[in-house]
């Protein structure tokens, strides 16, 4: 039981609203990464589509 547990907890983590490139809480975070796959807010999206270096 505590091994499900860890996995929730380990899930949950993950969905912090923190963007990977400017380290910012966001709630977009969550909303890209299941649109995407990425860890990223909008204005990071945005640039990312506008210059994709």
């Amino acid at each position: 039981m505590t091994d499900y547990i860890d996995i929730i907890e380990e899930d949950l983590k993950e969905l912090d609203d923190i963007c990977d490139e400017c380290k910012q809480k966001h709630e977009s975070v969550s909303q890209n990464l299941i649109l995407t796959g990425f860890k990223i807010c909008k204005s990071c999206r945005v640039s990312k589509t506008i210059f994709p270096i």
